[in-house]
């Protein structure tokens, strides 16, 4: 079963009299129970593709689909609805609210997407239980980046989507993301990891290559 699919997407930028491209036709289909590893040189266009894909950019070209439900050039109530309905999403920034707690971010995410589970349990599987009733601003990196990726996994979404899950941590550490990950994807969800980690793409299904905006 086809989760997300991409079709010819393109992203450009304007700087003064000249225009980039950080996306160039890519397209992509992504399954339920399936992790697939986004790998490519900084400045790929890894992190324009993961925002185009979860709505929070709208492509210049192409379309995106949640589930057959296409999400792009939609209004942006729109996008937020799909987004908690069907994603969680961690990104490199922007995961948290500052002025909440970890466990009540997570408790907020699994509001938004209608559900009640056992979020906080994602606290103790990523070695972050005594940090959970602590604020953004009282985390470490590598202690942030845990804590996105607990919420981000909170509402037991069908599509994850990830920037760099494994940034900022030890290899034991690694070791339980890659544990979270295994059980989201037996569980049946469609994983996308943007990452760096030669180790967590080799845990992956497959992999996907973008460079220069396009997909090799």
């Amino acid at each position: 079963m086809v989760r997300l699919e991409a079709r010819e997407l393109y992203r450009f930028f304007h700087s003064g009299d000249s225009e980039s491209f950080a996306l160039r036709g890519v397209s992509l289909m992504l399954s339920a129970g399936e992790m697939v590893a986004l790998v490519g040189p900084s400045g790929s266009g890894k992190s324009t593709l993961l925002s185009c894909l979860t709505g929070l950019e709208v492509p210049d070209g192409g379309a995106v689909f949640i589930d057959g439900e296409a999400i792009s050039r939609r209004p942006e109530a729109v996008r937020a609805r799909l987004r908690a309905k069907h994603m969680g999403i961690m990104m490199q920034s922007g995961n948290l609210f500052e002025h909440l707690t970890v466990a009540d971010n997570i408790r907020l995410q699994q509001w938004l997407a209608g559900v009640k589970g056992k979020g906080l349990n994602f606290t103790e599987q990523l070695g972050i239980s005594d940090r959970a009733h602590r604020p953004p601003s009282e985390l470490s990196g590598g202690e942030t980046a845990r804590a996105a990726l607990a919420v981000a996994l909170a509402a037991a979404a069908g599509i994850v989507i990830c920037d760099e899950p494994t940034a900022e941590v030890d290899s034991g550490t690694e070791r339980a993301i890659f544990d979270v990950l295994r059980s989201e994807r037996e569980r049946g969800a469609a994983i996308l990891v943007a990452t760096h980690s030669r180790a967590l793409a080799e845990f992956s299904d497959r992999l996907i290559t973008i460079v220069d905006g396009r997909i090799k």
